[in-house]
């Protein structure tokens, strides 16, 4: 039988950080009722964009995986905020890295993106249609936040993280997935302003609002998380005694805390990051792997469990056995340029971007045809 390896991996972090103090200067907040609520301390804003987290996130991933870009099969690319939807982001991608020989294709599911990728990647290995596959986590969320809505506002953040997968004969990659959608409660969890919904009606570009019942998405995050994580152990056959590290999605920390504590796992095997990068959507399980990889977290022969939850709203949990090497074969030593500007004048400038233009986009984000 013909699996699919993580045999790479790598992130592409902007260095701007918004803080909690950064957030007070603007909205009705503070330090205390951003941490005790959500467990986050401060986020990243990019000054470049998703494509280019996204490529250099994939360059060290082939690196550490020993790869050719010229030998990739196959880009897969997880994401709720593309650069564009025509042409799509993955080929922005392929592009980049010079991979010709690849199919390129981009899937948004929301927060879970990534691991719907991986899924995807997996599938199309172990049936033979690729041997090899780049798999990318990214979220570029600020141009298009309502910084005026403290709900949301403190929550997300930008960041990247790619991983390598590579056919293998032996047991190793995604043993089982648990993959579901509570569809009757998306509208819970709305960007208003994207989409073709909005054409024809003066909505502009990072004009958007949110909807965001936080209630109803905690409930719902917990109950599909916690049920998708159960039921993916069950179906292999392993208790949470097995679980040797868990990566979730970071959304929020009491979020993670009640996932958690309700599939039996102690808090000491979960890698967190949400405290310092806050939410990225799709990006955030990929950057908490490669994070728990540098940190020497993730042991040969590992058993992993990677719970999540996205707008739609989609959940999964995904379990994955690790592989002998946890070190890179090799190392991309390129950056993104730095930034010219602190975290929060860019997110001052975005604001002041939306001011101008508000009157005559905020009729068009009321008047598309949603369901």
């Amino acid at each position: 039988m013909t699996y699919a390896a993580i045999t790479g991996w790598g992130s592409a972090m902007p260095q701007s950080v918004l803080s909690n103090e950064d957030l007070s200067t603007f909205l009705d907040t503070n330090d205390e009722w951003i941490t005790t609520r959500t467990g986050m301390k401060e986020r990243r804003i990019s000054h470049v964009t998703a494509t280019e987290m996204a490529t250099l996130a994939a360059r060290r991933a082939l690196a550490c995986a020993g790869l050719d870009p010229a030998d990739v099969e196959l880009i897969v690319y997880g994401s709720c905020s593309n650069d564009e939807i025509v042409p799509n982001s993955a080929s922005g991608v392929q592009t980049s890295l010079g991979a010709k020989r690849a199919a390129s294709m981009d899937i948004n599911t929301a927060c879970t993106s990534f691991l719907y990728s991986l899924s995807t990647a997996t599938a199309m290995i172990r049936t033979g249609v690729v041997r090899n596959a780049v798999v990318i986590g990214v979220e570029l969320i600020s141009p298009y936040m309502d910084w005026s809505n403290r709900n949301v506002a403190v929550l997300f953040g930008d960041g990247c993280a790619a991983v390598v997968v590579q056919a293998s004969n032996k047991q190793e990659g995604i043993l089982g997935e648990q993959l579901g959608c509570l569809a009757d409660v998306r509208h819970t969890l709305r960007v208003r302003g994207m989409g073709v919904a909005y054409a024809n009606l003066g909505v502009t570009y990072g004009n958007t609002s949110w909807d965001f019942d936080g209630q109803e998405i905690f409930r719902h995050a917990v109950q599909g998380m916690t049920q998708a994580s159960q039921a993916v152990m069950a179906k292999c056959g392993v208790t949470a005694a097995d679980i040797d590290l868990v990566v979730p999605h970071q959304a929020n920390l009491r979020i993670i805390e009640a996932v958690v504590t309700r599939a039996g796992l102690p808090m000491d095997k979960v890698m967190l990051t949400v405290q310092r990068y806050g939410n990225m959507s799709a990006a955030t399980v990929p950057v908490a792997l490669t994070e728990a990889l540098e940190q020497g977290r993730v042991k040969p022969g590992a058993l992993i469990l990677m719970p999540a939850f996205g707008g739609g709203l989609t959940v999964c949990s995904h379990l994955v056995r690790w592989g002998e090497r946890v070190e890179p074969l090799g190392r991309y030593d390129g950056d993104l340029p730095k930034p010219t500007r602190s975290a929060l004048d860019m997110v001052n400038d975005m604001r002041a971007r939306k001011a101008a233009s508000s009157e005559r986009s905020e009729p068009g984000l009321r008047d598309a045809r949603l369901t």
